[in-house]
């Protein structure tokens, strides 16, 4: 590949800070969120979205509580232009939110879009001119000082415009990561000046990762150098606006915070231009898993999703962090044993604290966040498929039917399963490992070989078994148990029978009164489990002993 073709971050832009301070810092607050999906996504749309879609959207974004919402490019096209006066119908917007339109720097349609917001309030005006080496050169024709007198007759006419009303001004040097940071800084403060920023009406400076070019510690060391020179810092909100062709879109996000931004923008599952904005769900999940509110609701995320997608006509990923449908999911072995662990863990600390496990402290392992938090059930949390394990068998049985499988059963039943599922390739359902399990150890005890059979207790410590094989024989013995005199009466049949293993239970409630026993048992030299259910124990344990000496003595 003609690697030698491009040169490297360094060589293209310098960065002037050698004393960095964000490495040690910790986000514990979280910035003012600015989802651009309506303008920036939009325009990143194969189809862009139609009215009833843009609306969709919109009151989407407004009941998650985002406070700033981006709402098109009125100036770019009459659809955009008849969304923003939609939302200047009294009540379109709520009193707390305030709507932003975005204008190049040309006064034609600055004009264009100050008519766009005619009648509302709490409107951001966000003026935007393209500022790198390479964008000069080749796009814009400008030198240093022309394009800065370009872009300060611009702001003008929007200062003029907004005379007295309820604006505020928005700035991006676009391409900011590849524009000398010097100038940057220069056409910034001169525009905090010309804006006249207070910390009563803010100056936002928003500095766009336009296109991915270096590792997110250089975008952190350019945002802190501005963080540290700019002008009436208090009267400043200093906003990224990072896209991800490098694929790190949030981590640049996460360390620009970290280096003095207040203010993110991005798209709601990192929908944008290219490989796409930041994904403003994967940060806000983020800071919620190391304890900081992100103050947007992303309790029913599934919703959030189905909104999101119909809007964009763009599925979501399986493995999309935090919304996928599979990113809660553990199909190995090891990862489903670990968090069936976790959650009972979970479940008992709960208890131990006296309170719901959804208020209790979250430490589950290969779960950085609950489930739940975001509106998710557990049932999908393990599937078992060839490379799944006892764990995740057991506590699909468990959830799903209430079995409390010992543990040299599960191993059992592990290879069982295996086989089943590396035969068919398949994942395998809760339904279908029950089926499975019925089969394998209830069903060949269900049958009977008795066709009628009796226990009692003939003194302390002594019990009597009797019974009649289907064949007509009669089976007698005794011992220390019902089971042990059981053994006993096999064995005077011929059939020698050491039991290893005995468990019992009882079942879920909404099954009945009904319980199961599970026997391991040595039969004529052979190792093999039993079980069986019913409302009387004793029944299920002797029908469990014999579904075990059935498998061992079947033909095979």
């Amino acid at each position: 590949m003609p690697y030698h073709r491009y040169r490297p971050a360094h060589e293209r832009v310098e960065v002037p800070l050698t004393e960095r301070a964000w490495p040690s810092r910790r986000i514990a607050a979280v910035p003012l969120w600015v989802p651009v999906d309506l303008r920036d996504g939009n325009q990143a749309l194969a189809e862009p979205m139609d009215p009833a879609r843009k609306r969709r959207m919109f009151d989407l974004l407004i009941r998650m509580g985002f406070k700033e919402i981006e709402v098109g490019y009125p100036s770019a096209s009459q659809t955009d232009f008849d969304f923003v006066r939609d939302l200047a119908a009294p009540g379109a917007v709520p009193d707390d939110v305030s709507v932003v339109v975005f204008t190049p720097a040309r006064h034609d349609l600055i004009e264009r879009t100050f008519e766009s917001i005619a009648g509302m309030s709490r409107v951001v005006v966000h003026l935007y001119t393209a500022t790198a080496p390479t964008w000069r050169d080749v796009v814009l024709g400008h030198d240093r000082p022309a394009l800065h007198a370009l872009i300060r007759n611009a702001a003008e006419h929007v200062a003029r415009l907004a005379g007295d009303r309820d604006v505020r001004f928005q700035f991006s040097p676009e391409v900011f990561n590849l524009t000398e940071p010097d100038y940057a800084l220069e056409i910034c403060n001169d525009l905090t000046a010309l804006w006249d920023a207070s910390p009563d009406r803010p100056v936002i400076h928003n500095l766009p990762a336009t296109v991915e070019v270096a590792t997110p510690n250089v975008y952190a060391d350019q945002i802190e150098y501005m963080h540290r020179h700019l002008d009436r810092r208090d009267a400043v909100i200093l906003s990224v606006h990072p896209h991800n062709d490098r694929g790190t879109g949030v981590a640049c996000a996460e360390l620009a915070v970290l280096a003095g931004a207040q203010r993110v923008e991005g798209c709601l599952f990192g929908n944008g231009e290219r490989t796409g904005n930041v994904d403003l769900v994967t940060l806000a999940l983020n800071l919620h898993s190391q304890g900081v509110d992100p103050m947007i609701d992303l309790s029913d995320i599934d919703e959030v999703r189905r909104v999101v997608e119909h809007c964009n006509r763009l599925p979501v990923p399986d493995r999309h962090p935090y919304a996928g449908d599979l990113v809660y999911t553990a199909f190995s072995g090891t990862h489903q044993d670990a968090i069936n662990k976790g959650l009972a863990h979970h479940a008992k600390r709960a208890a131990e604290l006296g309170v719901p496990p959804e208020r209790a402290p979250w430490e589950v392992p290969y779960l950085p966040i609950d489930p739940a938090d975001v509106g998710r059930g557990y049932q999908a949390v393990i599937r078992v498929n060839s490379q799944s394990g006892k764990g995740g068998i057991a506590y699909l049985l468990n959830t799903r039917y209430g079995l409390e499988l010992p543990r040299r059963l599960q191993i059992d039943f592990s290879s069982v399963v295996q086989r089943a599922t590396d035969g068919s390739g398949e994942e395998a359902t809760a339904e279908q490992l029950w089926e499975l399990f019925h089969a394998t150890y209830l069903a060949p005890g269900e049958g009977g070989a008795l066709s009628e059979w009796s226990t009692v207790e003939t003194g302390p410590g002594a019990h009597e078994f009797t019974g009649t094989l289907r064949s007509g024989r009669r089976l007698h013995g005794t011992g220390n148990g019902p089971l042990s005199a059981l053994t006993a009466a096999l064995a005077a049949d011929g059939i020698d029978v050491d039991i290893l293993h005995y468990a019992e239970h009882a079942l879920d409630p909404g099954r009945g009164s009904r319980a199961i026993a599970y026997v391991e048992a040595r039969v004529n030299g052979a190792t093999l489990w039993g079980a069986a259910e019913d409302t009387s124990i004793l029944t299920a344990s002797v029908h469990a002993l014999l579904a075990a000496v059935n498998r061992a003595i079947a033909p095979q």
